[in-house]
């Protein structure tokens, strides 16, 4: 996840709070800054529906080529997805506390998706990414799914609901500890796909690139 040069306007002071814990301190402080949002947090930030990450129609997923018209190389910011031509190459930068999946299509092709802790403003939110993936690869053969990034800062549930969309007063989860289970198994339901070909790697904070 990129470190904040400038907070986002939009976004609450204590989510802004949140990321700079997240950046500086890593995903130990993370159970502190969620515990902090419940007591503070407003309504259910404004975004995209699910529906129509699903269907497509989302500003990230728009313009983004498929197939042969796909370019060969890409930078899959946060909140973004992505795919590029068999023999292409995918760049992650700056990911700190986000999580990036990347589907290594059978062609040799790669669709990729950045997935950030906290909304970006105008990009997808942790919950509408892997729909939005799934709409992006549709039914083509995938030979693995690679997730990369800070482990240890996500509870497998962001993918199906995001810290935005908890109200006031409610909890929102934690992660404890690093759950590479959880989180593989949370991405193959998300995509569709096989448990197996799904595998996580906590990676240290930097670019990922990946070709």
């Amino acid at each position: 996840m990129s470190s904040p040069q400038q907070p986002h306007p939009h976004i609450p002071g204590t989510v802004r709070s949140m990321r700079r814990t997240v950046t500086a301190a890593g995903a130990l402080a993370l159970p502190v800054a969620l515990l902090a949002l419940q007591v503070t947090v407003g309504p259910p930030a404004q975004a995209r529906t699910h529906a129509e990450a699903r269907g497509g129609h989302t500003t990230a997923a728009q313009p983004t080529a498929r197939g042969p018209k796909a370019p060969l190389a890409a930078t899959v910011t946060e909140g973004q997805i992505r795919e590029v031509a068999p023999g292409g190459v995918i760049t992650y930068p700056s990911v700190t506390s986000c999580l990036t999946v990347t589907v290594r299509l059978r062609d040799g092709g790669l669709a990729g998706a950045h997935a950030s802790l906290f909304q970006v403003p105008g990009e997808l939110r942790s919950d509408e990414i892997l729909p939005a993936l799934k709409a992006l690869v549709g039914g083509r053969p995938v030979s693995a799914i690679e997730v990369k990034g800070a482990v240890g800062a996500w509870h497998p549930s962001y993918f199906t609901k995001a810290v935005e969309s908890y109200g006031e007063g409610e909890a929102v989860p934690v992660p404890k500890g690093q759950d590479f289970d959880g989180i593989a198994r949370a991405v193959a339901e998300g995509l569709g796909r096989a448990r197996h070909i799904v595998t996580v790697q906590d990676v240290p904070d930097g670019d990922q690139i990946v070709r």
